[in-house]
């Protein structure tokens, strides 16, 4: 009965792993290159679409890519399996920074300023 309830424990710990190996960020957004872009492309949009722990990357270059969190940090992160490269990215998702020394930054949008409104205070 002792060996029942350990193996229920390891299989219930392998499960709880699995679920938990998305990244700790939510990464989809737009970026751009900002070093070591290839060929020159410094400052060229590149995407990411995060749905659960797949990842989609479109690369500087329009080339896509799927992703997964690495397996040995998975809460900071990702392997890219058809480059046999990794890429880690900063808590906040606003940087990732590949092994060959690419950097891609979040591209913000402009704040949005708004004209003309009344400003309202005390509510």
């Amino acid at each position: 009965m002792k060996n029942v309830a350990i193996v229920l424990g390891l299989l219930g710990a392998c499960v709880a792993g699995t679920a938990s190996a998305q990244p700790s960020a939510n990464l989809t957004g737009t970026y751009r290159c900002i070093q070591m872009c290839r060929d020159g492309m410094i400052g060229a949009p590149a995407f990411v679409t995060q749905n659960g722990d797949a990842v989609n990357l479109t690369t500087e270059t329009g080339e896509s890519l799927q992703a997964w969190p690495d397996w040995n940090a998975p809460n900071s992160r990702l392997w890219i399996d058809a480059r046999d490269e990794s890429a880690v990215y900063s808590p906040d998702g606003m940087r990732i920074q590949f092994d060959d020394g690419r950097v891609w930054q979040r591209d913000l949008p402009p704040p949005l300023i708004v004209r003309g409104a009344p400003v309202v205070y005390g509510r």
